[in-house]
C-alpha cells in the first residue's frame, strides 16, 4: 500500500545523522558520468527532485523521508510503501527516483521488479541491508544506477538519489570495494551485456540507437557505460570520453579499427 509522508515526518532517533535501524553515515562516495539528456522522470534545470521509497520497514521509510526532506535543498518525497506498486501508481509513478529495498517481505530479491523498473526508464538507487557483492553487481547488470547498504548512512543515500536523478551512477565505498574485485591488474572483467553495449555505442550515432537496438532502455545503456568508466578509472586507466573508451576496448582486444 502506498502511502504519502509529509514534511514533518521524524527519522529513527530524531535526527538526521541517524541511520534506518540504527546506522551511521560515512564520508561521501563517488559521482560519475555525463546526465543523459531528456530521460523519462528526470527534472528539468532547478526542479525539485522528488522520489518514491519503497521499504517492507516502517520505521526505514521515515527515516528515508527524513533525511530526503532534511536535505538542502530538500528531497520530495512523493510516496512511499511497502510494495513495489507504490512506484507505479499515483505520485509514486511521477518520482523522479525509485528508492527500492531489495528484500521486501521475503528472502528472495525482488530483481524482476528491478529489471521492469528499469526498463520503463526509472532511475533506481538499490537500498538494501545485504552488503553482498554477487547481488550488488547483478543489480547494476540490471540498469539500477547505484547499489547501496543500509549501513552507509544518510548523506550517501541524499547524494545517490541527486546523481540518480540526473542519470549519473554514485559510488559508495562498499560498492566501489565491489567494483574493484570485479577486474583483473591489467583491465577491467566487462560482462557480457557490458562489452555488447559498448561495442555497439562505438559503431553507432547515438546512445538512443544502441538502446532501440538492444531493446534495453536509455537509462541502462548510460548505467552500463559509466560502470565500465568507473572499472576502468579502478586500475588506473581513465577513460572520461568516448575516444579515450575507444582506445582502451582497442589496447584490451574488444574492437579492432576495422569495426569502426
Amino acid at each position: 500500500m502506498a502511502e504519502r509522508v509529509s514534511a514533518d515526518s521524524g527519522g529513527p532517533g530524531g535526527g538526521a545523522g541517524s541511520a534506518p535501524g540504527g546506522a551511521s553515515g560515512g564520508v561521501p562516495g563517488r559521482v560519475s558520468g555525463d546526465a543523459p539528456g531528456g530521460a523519462p522522470g528526470g527534472p528539468v534545470g532547478d526542479a525539485p527532485i522528488s522520489a518514491v521509497v519503497v521499504d517492507d520497514h516502517p520505521a526505514v521509510r521515515a527515516g528515508v523521508a527524513y533525511w530526503l526532506l532534511s536535505g538542502t535543498p530538500p528531497i520530495a518525497v512523493a510516496a512511499s510503501g511497502d510494495d513495489v506498486k507504490a512506484a507505479w501508481l499515483d505520485e509514486g509513478a511521477r518520482a523522479d527516483v525509485v528508492i527500492l529495498d531489495l528484500h521486501l517481505g521475503g528472502p528472495t530479491p525482488v530483481l524482476g521488479d528491478l529489471r521492469r523498473l528499469v526498463e520503463a526508464g526509472r532511475r533506481v538507487v538499490v537500498y538494501s541491508m545485504r552488503a553482498d557483492d554477487d547481488i550488488a553487481l547483478q543489480c547494476l547488470e540490471l540498469g539500477a544506477l547505484c547499489y547501496l547498504t543500509k549501513a552507509e548512512g544518510a548523506e550517501h543515500l541524499v547524494q545517490a538519489t541527486r546523481a540518480a536523478a540526473q542519470g549519473r551512477a554514485y559510488t559508495p565505498p562498499s560498492l566501489a570495494g565491489a567494483l574493484a574485485g570485479d577486474r583483473s591488474d591489467t583491465r577491467p572483467a566487462l560482462s557480457a551485456r557490458e562489452t555488447e553495449v559498448l561495442v555497439e555505442w562505438f559503431q553507432s550515432e547515438s546512445k538512443d540507437y544502441v538502446a532501440q537496438r538492444l531493446g534495453i532502455s536509455l537509462s541502462t545503456v548510460n548505467s552500463h557505460l559509466e560502470r565500465i568508466r568507473i572499472k576502468y578509472a579502478l586500475i588506473g586507466r581513465e577513460a572520461p570520453t568516448k575516444a579515450a573508451l575507444v582506445a582502451r576496448a582497442i589496447q584490451d582486444g574488444l574492437i579492432g579499427i576495422d569495426d569502426l
